[in-house]
């Protein structure tokens, strides 16, 4: 099936209103980098496909939905996991009670209200809650929590496929909350089988847990190694 094209001043991207196909991340744009298609739903057939093709939904309120490719790819590969001295300590004194899909929602709501650098908004709208609780649901979606005194303080939330992992948001409101939430995460997932683990975008802070940027090509490669027994594959919460 064709597409229709929205015109942006720095060239054009396909609609994908009433289209169940994405077009081929050759297509995507360079800037903004990686915008690749507008519209569409956030059903959880329409997820699965995106992730199954390295395309991920990211908009603000007010905008139509946009899905993006960028490249390079910001990703950690959880044998290249790095933890620092003093997180150690925290991971060693066992400050909090981790947990997995406990609180899916809540995590999720707690991300969107976190402030981020350098963006006035943000991105997990109420339809992005409302989805990614529905990805939840269906078995996809995962969040690692962590508990201190029976509240909620920190966590992280994400999509699994296969032995393929896409990291979407943290939050904490204690120091080092999420970065625990986030290392327990990732150690369980490399127990799990799972390969990589998407960061989308380089920040400072993923760095320093040994993430990096590859190409977009190296990135699909991997993707599709990683994806082969999907839908096979779901999160286990295993032990803990």
């Amino acid at each position: 099936m064709s597409h229709a094209y929205y015109q942006l001043p720095n060239g054009r991207v396909a609609s994908i209103d009433g289209n169940c196909q994405f077009p081929p991340l050759s297509v995507a744009l360079t800037e903004p980098n990686g915008l690749i298609a507008v519209g569409g739903d956030l059903s959880v057939s329409r997820l699965l496909k995106a992730y199954q093709h390295g395309i991920f939904p990211w908009f603000s309120e007010g905008e139509p939905i946009l899905w993006w490719s960028p490249d390079p790819r910001m990703v950690l590969f959880p044998s290249e996991l790095k933890i620092s001295t003093s997180l150690k300590k925290t991971l060693k004194n066992k400050k909090f009670e981790l947990r997995f899909n406990t609180s899916f929602r809540e995590v999720i709501t707690a991300c969107s209200k976190t402030p981020r650098a350098e963006q006035p908004g943000t991105w997990i709208t109420q339809d992005i809650i409302d989805a990614y609780c529905a990805l939840h649901v269906a078995g996809y979606a995962v969040s690692a929590e962590s508990w201190q005194n029976g509240q909620l303080v920190g966590g992280c939330y994400g999509v699994k496929i296969g032995n393929m992992f896409y990291g979407e948001s943290m939050f904490h409101l204690v120091t080092d909350a999420s970065k625990v939430a986030f290392v327990s995460l990732v150690e369980h997932l490399k127990a799990q089988g799972v390969g990589m683990i998407d960061c989308q975008m380089k920040t400072a802070h993923l760095a320093s847990f040994g993430a990096h940027e590859i190409s977009r090509d190296a990135f699909i490669k991997q993707l599709s190694r990683l994806i082969r027994n999907f839908p096979l594959a779901k999160f286990s919460n295993g032990s803990h």
